[in-house]
């Protein structure tokens, strides 16, 4: 077996590197620096599949003509706190921006506001725009569709996304974010697992021959991903999408998985100001106790961790900023070759 190398790259250099790779298409300044300080932040807090890993893919859009750097969301349609935009094949991350912002603009006003997106670009990692809203002390609420890459409960064939949800709680200084994908693990954390020569885990989907297993490699060939839950984690892929296409008057996986790749897909971006409801004032603690009745529970082991959606974030954060993102030399090598 090979053996994988990891380096360190300080927020700073890689966010350099990013804005240098993007200068070259035809993003302005400063959606470029927007766009890199996104992929950044995603690599600090240790989504490294929908961050550094990512950016090759992104880079590779851009070449293809899938991503359209200068083009902006327009509006369709708007009706009291609920507005639907069309993402006219934008960068996904920057459209996903513009949307969670809008969407705190509603809520400012409204209480609540809820903006759609057809017609987008993958938002890379869906937990930055939970942190975005609950640094503005929002909760949060988003999903996307994809493309079909994971089987119906019962199902042989892929006709599901994974279809990744979002739920933020401002906390503190910090939050509470929940990032999950329909699937067990997602393609971008199969692929950095089989990247590092690892296996899953836990069972993550199928091979081949229908057999459950936890490698990943299998699984990326045979396209079966296990759903989260087994069929509830199926069904609620299903209504994701469903809700996602209505919405925004998009397109649903079905139809997204007939392009030519992942693009054109529908997402939702919700935002509630709880500034405005009674008890706001005694958030905090009311969080500090479930969060303590929380860290009670027994560990299984001695290594095991009971942990908050959002706080492995935190510490990777953290953790990163003083040491450096650790990256894989290949992964560093292709980007810097661009």
């Amino acid at each position: 077996m090979s053996v994988v190398k990891t380096i360190r790259i300080s927020a700073a250099e890689m966010k350099l590197h990013f804005i240098k790779k993007l200068s070259a298409f035809d993003f302005s300044s400063e959606d470029a620096e927007k766009c890199a300080d996104i992929f950044t932040q995603n690599s600090l807090d240790g989504v490294y599949s929908h961050g550094v890993n990512r950016f090759p893919r992104f880079i590779d859009f851009l070449k293809k003509g899938y991503v359209m750097p200068k083009n902006k969301p327009t509006l369709k349609n708007r009706l009291g706190v609920i507005e639907q935009w069309d993402g006219a094949s934008g960068p996904g991350p920057l459209n996903a921006f513009f949307a969670t912002n809008r969407a705190l603009e509603l809520a400012k006003e409204f209480g609540i506001g809820c903006v759609t997106l057809s017609n987008t670009n993958h938002w890379m990692r869906g937990g930055y725009y939970g942190w975005q809203a609950a640094k503005k002390e929002h909760i949060f609420i988003g999903w996307t569709n994809t493309t079909a890459i994971m089987p119906a409960w019962g199902a042989k064939n892929s006709k599901l996304g994974n279809n990744p949800l979002v739920i933020s709680i401002p906390y503190h200084d910090e939050a509470i974010v929940l990032d999950m994908s329909m699937s067990q693990f997602s393609y971008g954390a199969m692929e950095l697992t089989e990247l590092k020569n690892e296996k899953l885990p836990v069972t993550g989907g199928y091979d081949n021959n229908g057999n459950l297993t936890n490698d990943p490699s299998l699984i990326l060939k045979s396209l079966r991903t296990l759903p989260v839950g087994f069929w509830k984690g199926s069904g609620l892929s299903f209504v994701l999408d469903v809700m996602a296409a209505i919405l925004s008057d998009g397109l649903a996986v079905h139809q997204v998985a007939q392009k030519e790749d992942e693009i054109s897909c529908s997402q939702v971006f919700i935002t509630i100001d709880p500034k405005k409801l009674l008890g706001y004032n005694d958030k905090d603690n009311v969080i500090d106790e479930i969060v303590k009745d929380l860290k009670s529970s027994t560990p299984i082991d001695e290594e095991s961790q009971i942990r908050f959606p959002g706080e492995r974030a935190i510490h990777n954060r953290k953790e990163n900023t003083e040491k450096g993102v650790p990256v894989l030399e290949s992964v560093w090598n292709e980007i810097l070759n661009l």
